[in-house]
């Protein structure tokens, strides 16, 4: 298993519906997107990120025994895309689940999940890419996956929202795929408090209009955009 280097650490959940949830957060390596206001860009861009300075092999052992060295149940797996690695991490996710963790994973919602996958996680935030991230459509939205994850009890999809035209297309995605709106949540996209704070209110009225979630950027809000937060 391929983790950031060292980004297996304890925070608050800063986003989602878990918000405020003290939590342990492991950050995988690897992505098959590339959006443009990434804010973990050192785990898949390679060009501009030394792989061998930032990406380290990690056993499920040893993964295991950091993870419950924080002395909390709640785990929050990351990237990266850490689907691309969901076979290797079956058999931690797992061990933690039987040990009474709360599994919670992030994820773009590109990758069908397997049965073993769907078996081992409690909570699914699926963060949906538009068009503002830069990725072409047939890249980021992959109809396959996300037919999955709608049926899912346990799964909420998450949108980062950078301008107010993102509203009108985040809508036809959710009539496209007969998202439930109660979990839809829209968030505002920002690595300062500055630019979350200045897109909020609008946000959230959009929220209102339509019946969705709000959550903001609890960690950035707090400690800025630092690793290990």
């Amino acid at each position: 298993m391929d983790s950031g280097k060292p980004e297996i650490f304890r925070s608050i959940q800063g986003e989602g519906t878990n918000i405020g949830e003290i939590s342990v957060f492991i950050r995988l390596s690897m992505c098959n997107l590339s959006c443009t206001w990434c804010d973990t860009p050192y785990t898949w861009d390679w060009r501009n990120h030394d792989f061998y300075n930032e990406v380290m092999e990690i056993s499920i052992p040893q993964a295991e025994k950091l993870i419950l060295g924080f002395k909390t149940s709640h785990l929050v797996i990351t990237g990266g895309e850490p689907l691309l690695q969901q076979n290797e991490l079956i058999d931690l996710t797992t061990a933690l689940k039987q040990r009474g963790f709360f599994n919670e994973i992030e994820t773009n919602g590109t990758i069908v999940p397997t049965t073993k996958a769907l078996e081992s996680i409690s909570q699914w935030n699926v963060s949906l890419k538009t068009n503002n991230s830069g990725n072409k459509i047939e890249k980021r939205q992959i109809s396959d996956a996300l037919n999955v994850f709608r049926e899912l009890n346990n799964c909420y999809f998450k949108f980062v929202v950078v301008n107010p035209e993102d509203i009108e297309e985040i809508c036809r995605i959710v009539d496209q795929f007969h998202f439930n709106p109660k979990n839809v949540i829209l968030m505002p996209e920002g690595l300062n408090s500055a630019t979350i704070s200045k897109r909020s209110e609008w946000v959230a009225e959009a929220c209102i209009n339509h019946g969705f979630n709000f959550s903001t950027r609890l960690h950035i809000l707090l400690w800025g955009n630092v690793r290990g937060r």
